[in-house]
């Protein structure tokens, strides 16, 4: 991407960032005072959502922004590889959310529970809901098209607290048609297991972006490019590797050449591919290629092993 690109990706970020904050905060007053007006330990499993939500956010800000740092000689790839940890942070958020809510359900539970207000702590949940909704589906559209980790990450996490408040809505609307109190922390501790699985799988993608996990679809798409272009050119590619950096692939792979092809034009044909593979894949790539001679390549290779050992 160049300059005028990077800036303009980086302007929509940080308004949908700044956007998904701003109704953070709307969100979590609502679902204070629908819990404070109810007593109803399902809105609360809602308004702790909300808590981390914020926390969560204000630390995707920081991410997002320290992620479009360019490199400098103590981070000679950039700093992209922290939309893994605010992933895996936001996972973790969730996981600990998940545990109070059950906690607080129980202890509610076994302790009395009264509720009151309903009708309007339903609406207030409601509009909640339908607000998340649509912050949610544009958090992750606009991450996916920025290839932005943060983003997609938080966007991801805003619908978990969408269906949350629709869960809660539920659980609601049977306390108040059946009159059994026990609904209201029965949804709460379903609503906590759906966002313990959200944030495990939050964990997992930290996880595997930050060892490097191979990614089968993206392999097979680099492949298939590959396969093509150095066919068109009469030539052979091995030692293929690539990795995720949070908004961005970096690939390494040896391209061989037939013995005497001259330097000037070995480098030209990598400098086509490159630009090729760039051009066929829909991520941003960041490519390294190692030229060899096809013919003695493996004695080569054996001999500099055997040196070595």
């Amino acid at each position: 991407m160049n300059p005028e690109s990077n800036s303009i990706a980086y302007s929509q970020q940080r308004f949908a960032i700044r956007l998904s904050l701003a109704v953070g905060f709307l969100m979590l007053a609502g679902k204070t005072f629908a819990y404070t007006i109810t007593g109803s330990v399902a809105i609360l499993s809602d308004a702790a959502e909300s808590v981390v939500h914020v926390i969560a956010v204000g630390f995707a800000a920081f991410s997002l922004w320290l992620s479009l740092k360019p490199a400098d000689h103590s981070h000679l790839y950039g700093h992209e590889k922290i939309g893994f940890f605010s992933a895996g942070m936001e996972g973790m958020m969730i996981v600990i959310a998940a545990f109070y809510i059950i906690y607080t359900s129980i202890a509610k539970w076994m302790t009395g529970l009264q509720l009151q207000n309903l009708e309007t702590g339903a609406l207030v949940t409601a509009a909640a809901a339908v607000v998340n909704a649509f912050l949610g589906w544009y958090l992750v559209r606009q991450g996916r098209r920025s290839r932005s980790l943060v983003l997609v990450a938080n966007g991801k996490h805003v619908l978990t607290d969408s269906w949350t408040s629709f869960a809660v809505i539920v659980g609601l609307l049977m306390v108040m048609w059946t009159g059994w109190l026990p609904f209201d922390p029965i949804i709460a501790i379903a609503a906590a297991i759906n966002i313990l699985w959200s944030g495990g799988r939050l964990i997992r993608q930290s996880v595997g972006g930050l060892m490097d996990e191979a990614d089968p679809v993206f392999e097979r798409q680099l492949r298939q490019a590959l396969d093509l272009e150095t066919q068109k050119r009469g030539l052979w590619y091995h030692e293929v590797r690539y990795r995720h950096s949070g908004t961005s692939m970096w690939v390494e792979f040896h391209l061989l050449f037939p013995r005497g092809s001259f330097i000037e034009e070995a480098h030209w044909k990598a400098t086509e591919i490159e630009a090729a593979l760039k051009e066929a894949l829909p991520v941003s790539l960041n490519i390294i290629t190692h030229l060899e001679p096809r013919e003695e390549h493996d004695q080569t290779h054996a001999h500099l092993k055997s040196a070595k050992e």
